[in-house]
């Protein structure tokens, strides 16, 4: 502890006497200073106990120490040192007096009691608690360092409470809450996640302070990692300021904690590389070797029903794009299956992101939680479509280690589909159960079309028949010569040489059903502008 006004009046050497202010003596004393000046206010700092023998001051003037006392107090002083026998006989009553009205602790200085005494009672006792304060940070360290390497950040989070006599608690790159210590911290922190969202979209180191009177407690929040963006935050709980020794534990712990950040950000990179070989080995359709070279790594996640998630940056970013929001969906279903305890296989491939995740579990949940914010984020753009620096994401339907090239596949084609429609993301499933009928808006699949049918259009056009829409109705009756006719209001002869016209001007024949499926299919899209 600091010096206070009570341990100077209960230093046995001193011999002051209290004779203002006695329930104010507990407040800690940053210094004592000797000042003979009328105005010494330009020369403090606060937290000074100020020694004077009123050589010159009327110190029996009421109204002149009033204002004298007041001005102290103004500027911070803690307390007011008064020598006897020198100037005066006695401490003048109007100082008395002028100290208990603006509650300035007064303490009377014997004759025999130099101020150079106190002043070195000071400094000693500062000495002594700032020497406290390194001992006591540096066994904070060392316990710390031995909980990081026996018990890992928890170790880390439990120490630190007990020192700052709080709370502690950790944060992943998602801003959700990984750990906390004491138990309890955790409901607390977790009321702290648009504060640790804030702190992330700053360049590291950061941190920042949330506490005031609508606050049960005052937290400090920093930011962990030694990269342009946080890979980590950590959130400290007290009642009141951190001391220096709370603060020297704190400091520990951040560098402990990034040191840890970053030890696992290695082994991430190295799992990645694992992950790579794996996810080649599953589309090359070699399961078993997969499995071998995964080990325990990844669980069961290899043998159990899974999803193959293929995301690619958005339109417009070229090979010098950052790939920044690839790395936040990554963070994202990473952080979501670490919380589910779920296996998860994450493989980065420059501008295109590829997961496999159990089917039906968090990660996959996450990652369209993650794309529905992007989604929403983005209406209302213009014309509908995703900016650049939104991912773009197919999912494909659930599949097992041996179908898993076609699961790749498919993550590709709702991707695919996600681009032309202007979405963000798109299921497999959706597409199944959908209909092919909006595919068929696709711009080559239009200016097929036109070619196909440009030389009927070009016939009709001359007033000579109307091949098209005869076209159009002999394939929508499957091609039943009398129900297609009716439809028209011709004969059947009429509409069999219509369709002999058809086939010599496109040089193609109606019998090939593959010519009356692209020729349906041009009808559909050119129907659909």
């Amino acid at each position: 502890m600091p010096p206070t006004l009570a341990s100077l009046v209960h230093h046995s050497a001193l011999k002051l006497t209290v004779r203002a202010g006695e329930d104010r003596l507990d407040v800690p004393v940053r210094w004592a200073h000797v000042s003979e000046l009328a105005d010494p206010v330009p020369y403090m700092e606060g937290g000074e106990l100020l020694l004077i023998t009123a050589l010159k001051l009327d110190a029996e003037d009421p109204e002149a120490m009033r204002r004298y006392v007041r001005r102290l107090v103004g500027a911070g002083v803690v307390g007011l040192g008064f020598a006897v026998g020198v100037n005066y006989e006695d401490v003048p009553e109007a100082l008395v007096g002028a100290c208990a009205q603006e509650g300035l602790p007064l303490l009377e200085v014997p004759r025999r009691t130099p101020f150079l005494a106190i002043s070195k009672a000071v400094s000693a006792a500062i000495a002594a608690d700032q020497y406290r304060a390194v001992t006591a940070g540096f066994a904070a360290q060392r316990e710390l360092t031995r909980q990081a390497l026996n018990a890992g950040p928890e170790g880390v989070l439990t120490v630190l409470a007990a020192q700052v006599d709080g709370w502690a608690a950790l944060y992943d790159a998602s801003g959700a809450v990984v750990a906390a210590a004491p138990e309890w911290a955790g409901r607390r922190a977790a009321r702290l996640t648009a504060e640790v969202e804030r702190l992330r979209e700053r360049s590291a180191p950061a941190s920042s302070v949330v506490g005031g009177p609508e606050h049960e407690d005052r937290v400090e929040l920093h930011s962990l990692g030694t990269g342009r963006r946080p890979r980590a935050a950590l959130a400290v709980g007290t009642a009141a300021a951190l001391g220096t020794a709370e603060r020297y534990a704190v400091h520990s712990a951040i560098a402990l904690l990034t040191l840890t950040t970053e030890r696992s950000r290695s082994l991430h990179a190295a799992e990645q590389r694992v992950g790579t070989a794996v996810l080649r080995m599953l589309l090359a359709g070699e399961p078993d070797h997969a499995r071998a070279v995964a080990g325990d790594l990844y669980g069961g996640l290899l043998d159990a029903p899974f999803r193959m998630i293929v995301a690619e940056s958005g339109p417009g970013s070229g090979p010098g794009a950052t790939g920044e929001p690839l790395g936040e969906l990554a963070e994202a279903v990473e952080s979501a299956a670490a919380r589910a305890g779920e296996a998860v296989l994450v493989v980065p491939e420059g501008q295109r992101l590829v997961v496999l995740a159990a089917d039906e579990g968090a990660a996959v949940a996450a990652c369209a939680a993650y794309a529905a914010a992007r989604e929403a984020e983005r209406a209302g753009a213009e014309q509908g479509r995703v900016e650049e620096d939104v991912p773009v994401v197919g999912l494909s339907a659930p599949a097992g280690p041996i179908a898993a090239a076609a699961a790749y596949k498919q993550a590709e084609q709702a991707l695919s589909v996600a681009r032309r429609r202007g979405r963000v993301f798109v299921e497999h499933e959706q597409l199944a159960a959908g209909s092919v009928l909006p595919l068929l808006a696709d711009d080559a699949v239009k200016a097929f079309a036109d070619g196909l049918l440009r030389a009927l259009r070009e016939h009709d056009a001359t007033g000579r028949g109307d091949l098209v829409a005869s076209l159009r109705a002999w394939l929508s009756r499957h091609g039943q010569w009398d129900a297609a006719a009716a439809d028209l209001g011709v004969h059947r002869h009429t509409l069999r040489y219509r369709m002999r016209r058809v086939e010599e001007i496109l040089g193609r024949s109606l019998d090939d059903p593959d010519v009356r499926m692209e020729l349906w299919l041009a009808l559909k899209a050119t129907s659909a502008e």
